[in-house]
């Protein structure tokens, strides 16, 4: 059987221009990065600004094991298969992160015979987009310490910076770090820590910014701490926002890929969507949706996560509706949810398989409550047996749920013909009937409340005091409009892992709030969610290997 990487590694790429022209990008407005990879610049979304919007389809999951289940995949395959059918789609992705690519998860990149390419290129340095969200990220760190160490005019209080640096690598000994030791040249001491690139205020905001207008505005609102009267700084206040737009002049465009099958595919954006907003960027979005009858997009980990985001922050803030959801499931991880440990999940279990089938149904009543109508894609992996899938196919069919068998990852744009008729079919049909499941000015205890207790199933929440404090000093600063960005586990629906399938009798408890100002929502860390993740004992790096022609091994 070949791997993911050698499965790529035997395409033969279209040339990327070959590409934006059958997606109906002009090829004056590629800017390219070789011959497999561009970026699309802004002419190209005034140029079909009058065009008419397709249909927005997004593709998320129910809780997933810790190896994640096939998302992404699907999300490509489904692209594939429209194509296939005769469809105008393209697929709008988010771009790996190289923690997980060298930590246990793997990349985003998709799997099997449903992939986009080049793939080493993707999960590795791509276009540039992270290190220039890194640059630009750490260069307002920088001018912080910088404006502290040079007389501190702005008085601002070092125990107050809320702003941290980023590096898109997992490595959990910089999560609290002490810098400026060494005496009076090196700095002002202080405490200070590290997230993952992508969980950063400065990943969110290119992701949600409509232009690099838009985004010079949202780096300047940037909160970045309190002065010595409890006032707010913001990096404008530093005249950081010019010179980090600058940094970020290239990474605002998004990019052009394919896939096997040579689907068009835009990726930008990589936000986690346990720890950030989960969703590729609003300007990707927007031009595939005026490119293609159908955008195929997704949105990260499981619909109590991901799907929540998109729909409570990215449409709103973007004003997207969504026509279809497909919700991703497998026989693994309902066994998982069952309680079944991950080294037994290849082993025949039905009867876990009805015990954590409950995860699905909770996530479909979820979908429900936004109006919005669900296909379940049963991503099939070779361990599933006839009675498992027969038992998921009846029990989605007895709560009247659209359900097909999805074998991309096996046979690419054919294995995910079945789910794609199931998904025009919810199309022509014109169901939706979306919205939020709040207001804007609900207030943001509330807003927090209405998530856990409507999407979690949790029975209310415990907002410990300095989260409570926070969030009224958010309030009392005019951000209380704002929608809330929940920081959970992605492994249940509740804020502890462990507690598996459809948990009840429990509590969310908020132990933080801070204002991304910038992006334009609140973020509540819940449970004991890091935003800095750490390597497992056998990292993936471990197998990733190069020869002496430069050819990748190892890479999933």
């Amino acid at each position: 059987m070949m791997t993911d990487i050698e499965i790529a590694q035997s395409c033969q790429m279209q040339p990327i221009t070959a590409i934006a022209a059958k997606a109906g990008i002009q090829e004056e407005d590629l800017e390219l990065y070789g011959r497999y990879k561009a970026k699309i610049a802004p002419a190209a979304m005034a140029r079909l600004q009058d065009k008419p919007d397709g249909k927005l389809v997004l593709v998320t999951a129910i809780n997933p094991t810790p190896a994640g289940e096939g998302k992404t995949t699907t999300t490509v395959g489904l692209g594939q298969a429209m194509a296939r059918i005769g469809q105008n789609a393209i697929i709008a992705l988010r771009e790996p992160s190289l923690g997980p690519v060298f930590g246990v998860k793997g990349g985003a990149a998709g799997g099997g015979w449903a992939q986009v390419v080049p793939m080493e290129d993707i999960n590795l340095h791509f276009t540039g987009d992270m290190h220039a969200i890194t640059a630009a990220n750490n260069l307002l760190c920088a001018m912080i310490d910088n404006h502290l160490q040079q007389g501190n005019t702005l008085g601002i209080d070092p125990r107050r910076i809320i702003f941290t640096r980023v590096m898109d690598m997992n490595d959990r000994a910089l999560r609290n770090i002490t810098i400026g030791l060494g005496g009076k040249t090196n700095g002002v001491p202080r405490e200070d820590h590290f997230m993952i690139t992508v969980a950063s205020e400065i990943m969110a905001i290119l992701c949600l910014a409509s232009d690099l207008e838009d985004l010079k505005k949202r780096f300047g609102d940037i909160l970045i701490a309190y002065d010595y009267q409890n006032k707010p700084i913001y990096a404008r206040d530093l005249k950081a926002e010019g010179a980090m737009t600058a940094l970020m002049k290239d990474a605002i465009k998004p990019n052009l890929v394919q896939t096997l099958e040579g689907t068009p595919c835009l990726m930008h954006g990589g936000p986690f969507a346990n720890i950030a907003h989960g969703c590729n960027s609003v300007q990707a979005t927007k031009l595939a949706l005026k490119l293609a009858d159908i955008c195929i997009t997704e949105a990260g980990f499981g619909a109590d996560l991901g799907a929540e985001k998109f729909l409570d922050i990215k449409c709103r803030k973007a004003g997207l509706t969504p026509s279809c959801v497909v919700l991703v499931a497998t026989v693994r991880a309902l066994k998982y949810n069952g309680g079944v440990a991950k080294p037994d999940l290849n082993q025949e279990n039905v009867e876990a398989l009805a015990k954590g089938i409950c995860n699905l149904d909770a996530h479909i009543e979820n979908i429900g409550k936004y109006g919005l109508p669900v296909v379940v894609a049963i991503n099939a992996f070779p361990t599933d047996t006839e009675a498992e899938m027969a038992f998921i196919r009846k029990h989605c069919e007895e709560k009247g749920v659209r359900v097909a068998l999805s074998e991309v990852f096996a046979k690419g744009g054919e294995g995910g013909e079945a789910l794609a008729k199931e998904v025009l079919a919810v199309l022509e049909e014109d169901k939706a009937n979306f919205a939020p499941i709040y207001p804007d000015d609900m207030a943001l205890e509330d807003k927090i409340r209405t998530i856990a207790t409507k999407i979690y199933g949790a029975d209310g929440v415990s907002i410990l005091p300095a989260a409570a404090k926070e969030l009224k000093k958010i309030a009392e600063m005019g951000y209380g409009n704002l929608p809330v960005c929940m920081a959970k586990t992605q492994y249940s629906l509740s804020d502890n892992e462990k507690a598996l399938g459809r948990p009840t009798g429990f509590d969310i408890t908020v132990r933080s709030a801070r204002l991304a100002a910038g992006a334009g929502f609140v973020v509540c860390e819940t449970g004991a969610i890091m935003t800095m993740p750490g390597l497992p004992k056998v990292p993936s790096a471990e197998k990733i290997d190069i020869d002496n022609t430069g050819k990748i091994e190892g890479l999933f």
